[in-house]
């Protein structure tokens, strides 16, 4: 499943695809925004709409676990997909029933607002949304001007975790991707952008020789507590997702006590979708993102 940020053959389409399927919350979410919402016919369970749509969209399961008999009994059009977000095995089941599938991968800030330019054209609604991107990018130009005038801030961001046999460990991500480039745009300096995911995970977490990654994606790492600590972030900011957000604050605090973020204070629970959700989200991300990097001089 390879991704197609551009994807011009979606442009044969005469007018406007009346069926679409959005496997992607993040779409369905810049779809509404960018006054086309009206051409879904179904969406996932973690996907946010208006109150006033909800009563008519199909409800078809997780990114992760759609209902794939649904999705092609709805007979959509186009389905929309992502090659982080949704299983290879979904899209190809899908594309197998003779359904169009467009497949996204932003890996950074310009990238997504390409996709949002190809989603205006898509729906021909030039008329309705062409300045709220072009503000957009004006927008990500402001931003990322400002950062450069000052030094960047070094930061942690982990978007999951688990224990091992060797201790806890966090997921995090590398410069290959979206989230990386939106942490740039704001200032921030990635402390693991230069690392990689190794395989077995007791390899990532420095326990076992490495083996040949393959295909497997090596974007987002295991890193230990020691190797944060040792690259000391300024700030750190925790993407929480539902009741268990104070939880893992507490215990990021104190296995990250040493560190420059825990000792000033600088430690943010952030909306994770500002982080992970790309499209018209962009906007939020960009004024909101930048205030959690503000050190005290």
């Amino acid at each position: 499943m390879n991704g197609d940020n551009k994807h011009p053959q979606l442009l044969d389409f005469i007018g406007p695809p009346r069926r679409v399927i959005s496997l992607v919350p993040s779409m369905t979410e810049s779809i509404f925004d960018l006054g086309a919402g009206e051409y879904l016919v179904g969406i996932t369970d973690l996907c946010l709409v208006p109150e006033n749509a909800a009563h008519r969209l199909v409800r078809l399961g997780g990114p992760k676990s759609p209902q794939i008999t649904e999705v092609i009994g709805l007979a959509p059009d186009l389905v929309i997909a992502n090659q982080e977000e949704n299983r290879l095995e979904d899209v190809e089941a899908i594309e197998e029933a003779g359904l169009r599938v467009w497949v996204t991968f932003p890996r950074t800030v310009e990238e997504a607002i390409k996709i949002l330019w190809v989603l205006v054209r898509l729906f021909h609604v030039e008329g309705l949304s062409s300045s709220r991107i072009r503000t957009l990018e004006v927008t990500v130009e402001w931003t990322t001007h400002a950062a450069r005038g000052r030094p960047p801030v070094r930061v942690f961001c982990p978007i999951g975790g688990g224990e091992s046999v060797y201790g806890h460990w966090w997921i995090t991500f590398n410069r290959e991707t979206y989230a990386h480039n939106l942490l740039s745009c704001c200032g921030g300096l990635n402390i693991f952008a230069d690392r990689t995911r190794c395989y077995p995970l007791e390899a990532d977490l420095g326990q076992a020789p490495a083996e040949d990654p393959g295909k497997r994606d090596t974007r987002y790492p295991r890193v230990t507590p020691d190797e944060v600590i040792t690259l000391a972030p300024e700030v750190i900011l925790l993407p929480a997702v539902g009741s268990t957000g104070d939880v893992q604050y507490v215990q990021l605090t104190e296995l990250l006590v040493k560190t420059p973020a825990v000792l000033d204070g600088r430690v943010h629970q952030i909306d994770n979708r500002l982080i992970s959700w790309h499209g018209t989200r962009l906007a939020k991300s960009l004024a909101e993102i930048p205030t959690y990097l503000q050190l005290k001089q």
